[in-house]
């Protein structure tokens, strides 16, 4: 992991938390570690699947899973964030996984499709169910999601988190390492159901134990809320000016094997006036560098 202005000091850490993502075992993703507890959060979409732990009146940490994701990809965080006194929680979006009931036909009026909107107001609605200001990580499509929250709520936010999130804005999947220059014409339907397809049948060559459960997962996922994700996707506005201009502090989290390149990691770093952290992994430091990704957050914001 390389840290942009790291000291000496921050680099041994680095070196250790390497060392123990290196040598982590296959866990079995359906279940949670000790300590950490299950509750629902009822939200303008539905009812949103949570997962919690660390003490209750500890400095608090909401992560944010992204597309065909779920609070499962955070459970190797999880007990070290709350071994180091935070009070940290992880929540299914609208239409993934164990929220997969929740969507646009609960809300008032009912509407047809999954919106930024309706992600932004189940993100205040979790929100608002414990203390702020909040420390809160946006991994992925959930980065767009939690941009668009803090400028429209900054008060809510001690820190924000860009973990694989776009760094672009615009048609974001133009710049995919593989088929991006293809996903222009594609509609957007169709790269989900491809995704979902790869995914499932785990194309990236994924742990054997995460691969199980991540196809698992897919028999309770709704496929429309992905299909207008990836829509959204090809929407994203470009709030990174609005951001900067919260002064509040930022921190970009990618992997050498992301799926979009380091050098748009590195500028939109830039542009947000964030410091950013580069992994020697893939998309999902999450769950193959928690130890790294842990340190990077501890390290770069204050409690």
């Amino acid at each position: 992991m390389s840290v942009d202005r790291a000291d000496g000091e921050a680099q041994g850490i680095i070196a250790r938390a390497a060392r123990l993502d290196a040598a982590l075992e296959p866990i079995d993703w359906s279940v949670l570690p000790p300590g950490v507890d299950r509750d629902t959060v009822p939200a303008p979409s539905g009812d949103l699947a949570r997962i919690t732990a660390g003490p209750v009146d500890g400095p608090r940490i909401v992560l944010v899973p992204g597309v065909t994701g779920s609070k499962e990809d955070f459970i190797r965080m999880m007990p070290l964030l709350a071994t180091a006194g935070y009070r940290v929680e992880s929540f299914d979006m609208a239409g993934q996984y164990e929220s997969h009931a929740a969507g646009p036909e609960n809300l008032h009026p009912p509407q047809r499709h999954y919106t930024l909107q309706l992600f932004v107001d189940d993100l205040l609605a979790v929100l608002a169910t414990g203390a702020t200001p909040a420390h809160v990580l946006g991994y992925s499509f959930a980065g767009t999601v939690v941009s668009a929250t803090v400028v429209a709520h900054p008060e809510l936010f001690a820190s924000v988190t860009l973990l694989s999130a776009p760094p672009l804005s615009g048609q974001v999947l133009r710049a995919f390492k593989i088929l991006g220059p293809l996903s222009g014409p594609v509609p957007a339907r169709t790269e989900a159901r491809l995704m979902m397809w790869g995914v499932r049948n785990n194309l990236h060559h994924g742990p054997r134990d995460r691969a199980v459960f991540v196809r698992a997962r897919f028999a309770l996922t709704r496929r429309a809320s992905v299909e207008d994700i990836f829509w959204l996707m090809k929407h994203t506005p470009d709030l990174a000016d609005a951001m900067r201009a919260l002064g509040l502090p930022m921190l970009v989290v990618t992997g050498t094997g992301d799926v979009w390149p380091v050098e748009a990691h590195r500028a939109f770093a830039e542009r947000l006036g964030a410091d950013i952290v580069i992994i020697d992994t893939g998309h999902s430091p999450c769950e193959s560098a928690p130890y790294q990704l842990t340190e990077a957050m501890l390290t770069h914001f204050p409690r």
